[in-house]
């Protein structure tokens, strides 16, 4: 059994409204509570990366899925969207949409398309951030095939 370990410096200097930062081996970004919670807005936040951990695990497996079948594609792009319900002061991470858009090549089959449609769902349902937040944030997905003209 592997076992990967990750780790974040955080530094928050004041109080609710202030700004703060996050640091991992790759990435260093202010953090504070964003504009439509009555934040600053600066940086990212705990929403967004919520919804960037989920998209970029999505993408990569669904990529790796899709190489690991030999499936060839000219692209692959995702939009996410994360949605935030505020009711009577809780807030709670509703859902999040995943919108992919695999770009097949020129002379692809239907049954390739139907393959990128599988392991679109295949990738969303394997991904370990939404394993590990099953139960609490629903997941959609809503992926469109097409082929390169």
């Amino acid at each position: 059994m592997a076992e990967h370990h990750f780790h974040l410096k955080a530094n928050w200097p004041g109080l609710r409204n202030d700004i703060g930062n996050i640091e991992t081996a790759n990435m260093k970004t202010a953090i504070s509570i964003p504009k439509e919670m009555e934040g600053p807005g600066i940086g990212t936040n705990p929403d967004e990366m919520l919804l960037g951990a989920a998209s970029t695990c999505f993408i990569i497996t669904l990529a790796a899925m899709m190489e690991r079948s030999g499936l060839e594609k000219m692209d692959l792009s995702l939009e996410s969207e994360g949605i935030v319900d505020v009711t009577k002061g809780v807030i709670t991470y509703k859902k999040i949409i995943h919108r992919p858009l695999i770009t097949l090549k020129k002379d692809a089959t239907e049954k390739d398309a139907a393959l990128a449609d599988k392991l679109a769902e295949k990738a969303e349902a394997s991904c370990m951030i939404t394993r590990a937040i099953k139960g609490n944030v629903e997941v959609e997905l809503q992926a469109e095939v097409v082929k390169a003209v």
